[in-house]
Order: structure tokens, then C-alpha cells, then sequence
């Protein structure tokens, strides 16, 4: 299960919310209202791990592309 958080909170109450993630629980830690992070087991994470790598991968067969020179006032131009 996934709880939302502020991070003023997850500020004071960290170590009941890292024994909470020990035990299975998810957060998503906010800021004003905005979902800025994840905390989940590493066991969630590591089953990420499949999808990252295939993502990887697929961005290794993209071709690559050298950006030209520029210069900072090009930008203003």
C-alpha cells in the first residue's frame, strides 16, 4: 500500500516511517502538496530492475548525436 507523506512529516517521524517500510509499507514523500519522492522497500526497487535494464538497452541502440558548437550568445540571438 502506498501512503502520501509531507516531508516535514517523514521529517519527524523517520524511523517509524523506515520501520513501517521494513514492514511493507510505501511512501510517496510530498512537497507543498507535490510528490517529490518514493520511499518503498529495496525489494519493490529491485524489481524494477528488469524494466531499467531493458530501457537501457534500448537506449544504447539509438543512434548518438553530437550536439555543434555554440556559444552563449548564440541563446540571445
Amino acid at each position: 500500500m502506498e501512503r502520501a507523506i509531507s516531508a516535514s512529516d517523514a521529517n519527524q517521524h523517520f524511523s517509524e516511517m523506515l520501520r513501517d517500510v521494513q514492514d511493507g509499507e510505501t511512501f510517496v514523500v510530498t512537497s507543498r502538496g507535490r510528490p517529490v519522492a518514493k520511499v518503498a522497500p529495496v525489494d519493490d526497487l529491485d524489481r524494477q530492475g528488469p524494466a531499467l535494464d531493458a530501457l537501457l538497452d534500448f537506449v544504447a541502440t539509438l543512434p548518438r548525436r553530437r550536439a555543434e558548437a555554440w556559444r552563449r550568445e548564440d541563446l540571445y540571438e
